[in-house]
């Protein structure tokens, strides 16, 4: 979902409301507004403010642990980019091939997921291919191929393979958390709630330019509100964006 077209419609239904509720004020017989009927009216409205406060609360919290999950397994990541490259390095001059392997499928990776070109689409799926680049497949696969020659270097075959193997599991976990973690449901009842209120600001509020400019603030504070917490919900588009320095300082030094 695109989180600039929630935020305007956002505060096209808080401020929607607020000019609803001055139309109502209006069009509605005295005694339907009288203080009985503003007092049980607030209260309704306390009630619903409520629990919109507790939704969106529970919807910023969901995108914030899914945004701060796909950060770690970035840094993570890189982490083990740097072990790996360092275990094989130790393994001796026969992985030379492995690790220049690794830095260009770790470079083509970057370029796919964070492209210079923003015209670009991004390729987030791991099986998805470059021109021709070697896969964490293909470069277990030659670790596992490796002939040990003494116990070191079988201990540091076994690491290099568990290493891999993790990198192989963290990309799929890295996928797996740029699924939506705000659901649809959740954004459609909070709407109808956000103008329930404003529509009670609008029918009890006194008409003047002040009144409508801090309802009008409000309205635009709200949809601004739902537009961040859907950048958080992309890690990888928008403004708010997991880094890729963490892995862009793993390929400057892998292979050295």
């Amino acid at each position: 979902m695109n989180p600039t077209l929630i935020g305007v419609i956002a505060f096209a239904f808080a401020f929607g409301g607020v000019m609803l509720g001055l139309w109502l004020r209006s069009a509605l017989p005295k005694h339907h507004l009288d203080n009985e009927s503003k007092d049980t009216i607030k209260v309704g409205i306390g009630l619903i403010a409520t629990m919109t406060a507790l939704v969106l609360g529970l919807v910023t919290a969901s995108a914030k642990s899914s945004f701060d999950a796909v950060d770690s397994a970035v840094k993570e990541t890189a982490v083990q980019l740097l072990a790996l490259d360092r275990v094989l390095a130790r393994f001796g001059p026969e992985t030379g091939q492995i690790r220049s392997q690794l830095k260009q499928a770790v470079g083509e990776r970057i370029d796919m997921v964070w492209p210079s070109d923003s015209s670009r689409p991004r390729a987030l799926d791991p099986t998805i291919a470059g021109t021709a680049p070697p896969r964490v497949e293909t470069l277990t696969d030659a670790i596992r191929s490796l002939k040990p020659h003494d116990d070191l270097q079988r201990a540091l075959q076994t690491r290099a393979v568990d290493l891999a193997e993790g990198l192989l599991q963290a990309r799929w976990l890295v996928i797996a958390g740029t699924e939506t973690s705000v659901p649809t449901p959740f954004l459609i009842v909070l709407l109808f709630w956000l103008t329930v209120t404003f529509t009670s600001f609008g029918m009890f509020a006194p008409r003047n330019g002040t009144v409508i400019v801090v309802l009008f603030l409000c309205a635009m504070s709200i949809g601004g509100s739902l537009f961040l917490v859907l950048e958080l919900d992309g890690p990888f588009d928008g403004l708010l964006r997991v880094s890729p320095d963490p892995l862009r300082f793993a390929y400057t030094h892998i292979n050295r």
